[in-house]
């Protein structure tokens, strides 16, 4: 097994239960939040289906630039957008780690903010980064979920709602 498949693999293994949790996000609470300065629901559900798009970002540019792209955060206005956020980037970064070689996981890759570097790394590291980065969204949406009622799905195992 390749570097690069070990890491589709970790992401693989993620899909599942990613998929159920934000199957459960409510249509009709996109634009809730639990503070003022956090994301709303919609946003937050958007962000953890999307986070795998850097790792496709990473093998089909150089470098990013928010601010030459003129990046605006993706929100949803309908539970679908979610859903075929996941259903479409998932698995382009799945099949991008899955053909990679050794030497393109350790091309260095670069986001930056303008003159700003965000962070500069090799692939590899930058694919584990962003599937820690989402499993640490998926316990805030899980918070998220649990305040507005909704059962949570196991993630990692069993939940105060799967429990028996």
């Amino acid at each position: 097994m390749t570097q690069g498949q070990t890491i589709a693999a970790e992401l693989t293994g993620l899909q599942a239960a990613t998929r159920t949790l934000l199957e459960r996000t409510p249509t009709d609470k996109l634009t809730w939040k639990p503070h003022e300065k956090s994301m709303t629901l919609g946003r937050l559900a958007m962000h953890v289906a999307e986070l795998p798009h850097w790792i496709v970002k990473s093998f089909e540019l150089p470098e990013f630039d928010f601010i030459a792209a003129g990046f605006t955060p993706n929100v949803p206005t309908d539970h679908a957008q979610i859903m075929a956020m996941m259903a479409d980037i998932w698995p382009k970064a799945l099949a991008y780690l899955d053909k990679a070689t050794d030497a393109d996981l350790a091309q260095v890759w670069t986001m930056r903010r303008g003159d700003h570097v965000i962070w500069s790394m090799p692939r590899a590291d930058l694919a584990r980064l962003h599937i820690k980065h989402m499993v640490h969204h998926r316990g805030q949406l899980s918070v998220y979920l649990r305040l507005l009622d909704v059962p949570i799905p196991e993630l990692f195992g069993p939940t105060a709602d799967t429990r028996k």
